[in-house]
């Protein structure tokens, strides 16, 4: 039995695996990751450049007999979510992520596992230096920064790759080929306050909401996960009501697109209020394990005294900010009304930051409809606008619409049928793919998104299905003999 993740087979994509794993590379932070995939591809031969978006671009010549077919693209993203445990103590900036084996599954001590999207770069790592595949002229894309602004693709020029066919290794359901997405955008509500004292003998208490799942905010916004944010919206607004509570600082969630699992706050208010303060802690503690009993396991929230902050929050602007975040739309907005199982538009109040004079509250907001995703940012908009709050939109990219005649698919179908004796599923998806950018830079090009089965991505529990991996490489040999 294997005890390390380098002795599971296939050995050519996790050994891979485990190289990216020593290798920090949280969004945003994606030195080491680049230069480490040239070294590599130095290392072996293989031509490799770095283009003007920050992207690792990796051409492999076809294998002889095959130089007139189609080229393939095999396209993955270099950054991973960097989440992890309450308890945990891991700096993605410079720690290496921990792996071990449980059952059937390859899992990570206390923070995301980074299969999202290592998976896939692991799997062009194996294609670029095996020497026994068949196929056709080869090239790679592996993107910088999928997981927060899509900087790579939104800057990918025209003229980088030679490709006719995208394969984007960024699915988590083996079996599974994703021919449409939804779109996304980022919504920004900032203000700035000028801070007043706290009133003289009050005292301020840290109350932490903890312990939540998280979890995915395209591919798991539909199961009914609980916001931190949310959650301590409603606690905050009965503090302020029933207990004289001041809002200090506010510090809720770490990720646009993931469900956020913690929030804590610093409150001040009168010291003969506490025990009312954490009687309301106990009762929303309790009001939140049932409302989510089934979904979520352990909701946790604490109240301790600390010290008391320099400044606060003036009392209107409070009442406002408090007010918006109650109102803010949080999770499904609709499914597609033709396909009721997929959702079409939804949004996730991912981060919230008060503090020092400035408010910041940053939401991913994602539908396939393009007049949807209108609705929804112009009803953001309106939500934090009457609170006094500056809103912005960035990193806005359209929806991948699907293209059912599609002749890669049909070919992966066939494939999958050939080997498994079993029918893959073709599926649109609310998740945020790079196939939508991508296909509007090369318009003529054949897309469809793939991969092994994983679970849980941007939360600790994230986690690779080991057996899917040895499917998903069988296949893959196979397809790109076929192409």
């Amino acid at each position: 039995m294997a005890t390390s993740i380098k002795e599971l087979d296939p050995q050519i994509i996790w050994k891979n695996f485990y190289l990216l794993t020593q290798v920090p590379r949280p969004s945003g932070h994606l030195e080491k990751i680049q230069q480490f995939l040239l070294d590599w591809a130095k290392e072996h031969g293989i031509e490799a450049f770095k283009d003007n978006a920050e992207n690792i671009v990796m051409r492999k010549p076809a294998t002889p007999g095959m130089e007139g077919h189609k080229t393939a693209v095999l396209q993955a993203h270099m950054d991973m979510v960097p989440q992890k445990t309450d308890e945990s103590t891991h700096n993605f900036e410079t720690d290496p992520i921990e792996t071990y084996i449980d059952g059937e599954w390859v899992k990570a001590k206390g923070t995301t596992l980074g299969s999202d999207d290592g998976m896939g770069v692991a799997a062009i790592m194996a294609v670029m230096e095996s020497t026994d595949l068949v196929h056709g002229p080869l090239e790679a894309l592996i993107t910088a920064d999928e997981e927060s602004t899509m900087y790579g693709v939104n800057n990918l020029a025209a003229d980088t790759l030679k490709g006719d066919i995208l394969l984007n290794i960024d699915n988590e359901t083996m079996g599974e080929f994703v021919i449409g997405s939804a779109g996304g955008v980022n919504i920004s509500a900032t203000m700035q306050y000028k801070e007043v004292a706290p009133e003289e003998g009050d005292i301020a208490v840290k109350v932490v909401l903890k312990n939540l799942r998280g979890g995915h905010s395209g591919l798991e916004i539909n199961e009914g996960r609980a916001n931190a944010n949310k959650l301590m919206a409603r606690f905050v607004r009965q503090a302020i009501a029933d207990d004289e509570a001041r809002l200090c600082t506010w510090n809720g969630g770490n990720m646009r697109n993931a469900i956020p699992r913690t929030a804590t706050v610093v409150l001040s208010l009168p010291k003969e209020n506490l025990e009312d303060l954490k009687d309301l802690a106990q009762y929303c503690e309790k009001t939140f394990q049932d409302e989510y009993r089934g979904v979520e396991e352990g909701i946790s929230m604490t109240v301790e005294t600390t010290a008391m902050p320099a400044g606060q929050v003036p009392m209107e602007i409070q009442d406002n900010l408090v007010d918006a975040i109650m109102a803010c739309h949080n999770g499904v907005l609709r499914n597609i009304p033709s396909i009721p199982s997929v959702v079409e538009t939804s949004s996730n109040l991912g981060i919230i930051n008060i503090g020092n004079g400035e408010a910041s509250i940053l939401i991913l907001a994602r539908s396939s409809n393009e007049t949807m995703m209108e609705y929804i940012q112009e009803m953001q908009e309106c939500c934090f606008s009457m609170a006094g709050m500056k809103v912005e939109y960035g990193g806005q990219y359209g929806a991948w619409q699907p293209n059912f005649d599609s002749p890669i698919v049909a070919t992966m179908v066939k494939v999958y049928k050939d080997i498994f004796n079993e029918d893959a599923r073709v599926e649109v998806c609310h998740a945020g793919l790079e196939c939508s950018i991508i296909g509007g830079v090369y318009p003529k090009m054949d897309l469809v998104s793939f991969g092994p089965t994983l679970r849980s991505p941007h939360t600790p529990d994230e986690r690779c299905n080991i057996p899917s991996v040895a499917k998903f490489w069988e296949f893959l040999k196979a397809l790109l003999k076929a192409i």
